[in-house]
């Protein structure tokens, strides 16, 4: 008999759960240096179902020790308080010193542990989401895996991203979205700045404003503050920075005489 069905025999479903957190705290910290392996631990689809665990490791994995606060967006378990939370739990492993926030349209409260807290609402409620801005401070890393619909990404960042620290990094997971016309995308105009690629790939110009032949170009928030945006099969990761690196020849956006 399995340890699983030893504990679902004799233990009550609290104490399974106890015990199984336990294990996989322990699981997770003689590996908590590798993402691929703590989210199969964690049982999070950010590994095996999809691939985005290489690619987080890639990016954070120099921010491993330091003091961050993370925010994801989406618990997952759906309306299941108690289901959901594996890859906060998996962040918290890698992470052994941030702080680690979620939102969710669910309650998902009974998730919440140690260095582990999640509200309740949605991500295009901008007077929650300011709310939460509020209550955790500037927010160094923030993942999107939360309802998918293209209009509700592009809104959570434009009001997120301005809210982040100087040198934070936003991910955004399930981009796949971005050609379903159900989730607002589409597979006909794929320059479509209503749609998640399209949207981002109008963006990526703007890192090389300062080369534009356009004497009197006014920049943009995001002009300004976006060093580099990173495209992976179904994943956006858009880094936060002063993106003031001067031209080589143009000079105020015109060609010198």
């Amino acid at each position: 008999m399995s340890l699983k069905a030893v504990l679902s025999k004799y233990i009550s479903k609290s104490s399974r759960i106890g015990f199984l957190r336990i294990s996989e705290k322990v699981r997770g910290y003689f590996h908590r240096k590798n993402l691929n392996t703590l989210a199969k631990i964690f049982k999070t689809d950010k590994y095996g179902i999809h691939f985005y665990t290489p690619h987080y490791q890639f990016h954070l994995n120099e921010f491993r020790k330091k003091k961050l606060k993370i925010l994801e967006i989406g618990v997952g378990g759906y309306e299941n308080p108690e289901a959901g939370g594996h890859s906060l739990r998996m962040w918290k492993a890698f992470f052994r010193r941030a702080r680690i926030y979620a939102i969710d349209i669910y309650d998902k409260s009974p998730l919440q542990e140690s260095r582990i807290k999640i509200f309740k609402g949605s991500q295009v409620d901008v007077e929650f989401m300011q709310g939460v801005s509020e209550e955790i401070g500037e927010i160094d890393i923030v993942v999107d895996d939360g309802s998918h619909i293209n209009s509700h990404v592009i809104q959570t960042f434009n009001f997120m991203f301005p809210l982040m620290s100087e040198s934070g990094i936003y991910f955004i997971e399930d981009i796949q979205t971005s050609y379903w016309e159900e989730k607002g995308g589409t597979s006909k105009d794929f320059n479509n700045k209503n749609s998640i690629m399209g949207y981002f790939k109008s963006m990526v110009d703007g890192l090389n404003y300062q080369e534009f032949e356009k004497p009197g170009y006014e920049t943009n928030y995001f002009d300004l503050n976006i060093t580099s945006i990173h495209f992976y099969h179904n994943l956006i990761v858009i880094y936060k920075g002063i993106n003031n690196e001067p031209s080589n020849f143009m000079v105020n956006n015109q060609k010198p005489n």
